[in-house]
C-alpha cells in the first residue's frame, strides 16, 4: 500500500529555548567604590504635567478655522508615568536571567507522527552538518553589546557588561565596542558566552546566564523601562510603565518585559533580501515599530515557505537561510497548519 504524501501537522507547537526573564532595573553612583557603593532600585513615578496640543486634529475642526485656532490655544492635561536616576545618582544597573535549553527539533506539541518524525531528522542533519555555532555566537554578541538595553544604551558614556555562568565570570568593560550593525567580532570573550549557550543548546549541561549592565547615564537622568499597552480605553494615564514588584506601597520598582529582551537577544536575522540590520527573527520578518514585514510569503523567503519546502519536500535552504529557520524554532512558538490559528 503506497504511502500517503506527508502532509503539515495540523497542531505544532514548540518551547522557546532561549527562557528569558524580566529586567530589573537599579540604579548607583559611578564614584563611589567598595563597601560604600550601593544600589537601590529605579522607581516608577506618577507625574502631572500641562503640555500643549501637538496632534494632528480631525477634520471637522481643521475645516473650521476659528475652532481650528480655539483648540490649538488649550493645554493638554495628562497623567504619565516616569522613571529617573535620583540626583546623587549616575549609573543604571539592569539585570536579567537567561536559561538556555536543550534544542532537538522535537516539538513540545504534534499530532502528526510521521511528521515529527521527518521534522526532528531535519534538525539533526542541520545541527550535524551546520552545527549550533552560528546561532549561539549571535545570542552571545547581542547579550555582550547590551542591545537588550534598547533606548538605555542611547547617549551613555559607557557601558560595562557581566555575565556569569556557573562559578565563571567575564566581564566587558564597554560593550559600544560590540556593533549593533553586524556579527563579525569573534574574540575570547565572545568566544566564551557562544561556548555556554551552544553546550545549553546542545544540551551538554545545564546553563543559566545571569546577565548585568551598568550604563553610565548621567546624574538624574531618564530611565527607558518597558511600557504597558493599555487595552482599556478609559485609562486615567496616557502612559504607563512597567512594574516589576512594589516598594513601599504607592512606589514600584522599574523594569523590562521579558519579551523585550528576548527580542533583542534574537536580533540576528540579517539574511532577509536586500538586508541592511539585523532584524529580530520572527516568521514573517515583522517589525512593528517599522511598519515592516521583512520577510512577505510572496518572496517565499518567509519561515513557512522556507520551513515545509525543507521538511515536506527535502528542498534544503542555502545555510544562511537553514540558520534563519532553526532561530525561529528556538525563539518558540505556534507552527500547525490549523484553520485557527
Amino acid at each position: 500500500m503506497l504511502k500517503t504524501a506527508l502532509k503539515t501537522a495540523s497542531v505544532l507547537a514548540f518551547e522557546r529555548n532561549l527562557d528569558v526573564s524580566d529586567a530589573y532595573l537599579w540604579q548607583t553612583d559611578s564614584q563611589e567604590s567598595g563597601e560604600n557603593k550601593t544600589a537601590s532600585p529605579v522607581v516608577i513615578k506618577e507625574k502631572s504635567v500641562r503640555g500643549t496640543i501637538s496632534n494632528r486634529l480631525k477634520n471637522a475642526i481643521t475645516n473650521d478655522p476659528a475652532k481650528l485656532d480655539a483648540e490649538t490655544e488649550k493645554a493638554n492635561l495628562q497623567k504619565v508615568d516616569s522613571a529617573s536616576l535620583d540626583e546623587n545618582n549616575d549609573t543604571l544597573i539592569a539585570r536579567f536571567s537567561l536559561k538556555v535549553l536543550p534544542f532537538t527539533g522535537k516539538p513540545n506539541v504534534c499530532n502528526d507522527q510521521d511528521y515529527q518524525q521527518a521534522l526532528e531528522q531535519v534538525v539533526t542533519d542541520y545541527i550535524d552538518n551546520q552545527g549550533l555555532d552560528e546561532l549561539a555566537r549571535r545570542y552571545a554578541i547581542n547579550i555582550l553589546n547590551a542591545r537588550w538595553l534598547w533606548r538605555n544604551r542611547v547617549g551613555t558614556e559607557s557601558i560595562k557588561v557581566t555575565v556569569k555562568c556557573n562559578d565563571q565570570t567575564i566581564t566587558v568593560d564597554e560593550a559600544k565596542t560590540y556593533s549593533l550593525k553586524n556579527f563579525d567580532n569573534d574574540d575570547a570573550t565572545v568566544k566564551q558566552v557562544t561556548d555556554w549557550i551552544k553546550a545549553g543548546l546542545n544540551g551538554d549541561e545545564f546553563i543559566i546566564l545571569y546577565v548585568e549592565a551598568q550604563a553610565i547615564i548621567g546624574y538624574g537622568q531618564e530611565v527607558y523601562p518597558s511600557q504597558e499597552l493599555i487595552l482599556d480605553t478609559g485609562s486615567k494615564k496616557s502612559k504607563v510603565l512597567y512594574r516589576v514588584s512594589d516598594r513601599k506601597g504607592s512606589e514600584d520598582n522599574a523594569g523590562m518585559h521579558s519579551q523585550k529582551v528576548s527580542n533583542a537577544i534574537r536580533t540576528i536575522d540579517d539574511w532577509y533580501p536586500d538586508a541592511e540590520f539585523p532584524i529580530a527573527v520572527e516568521p514573517y520578518g515583522a517589525v512593528t515599530t517599522l511598519g515592516t514585514a521583512f520577510r512577505q510569503p510572496k518572496a517565499k523567503m518567509d519561515f513557512y515557505s522556507l520551513f515545509d519546502n525543507w521538511v515536506l519536500n527535502g528542498e534544503t535552504p542555502d545555510v544562511n537561510q537553514q540558520h534563519y529557520v532553526m532561530g525561529v524554532l528556538i525563539r518558540g512558538g505556534v507552527f500547525g497548519a490549523s484553520g485557527k490559528e
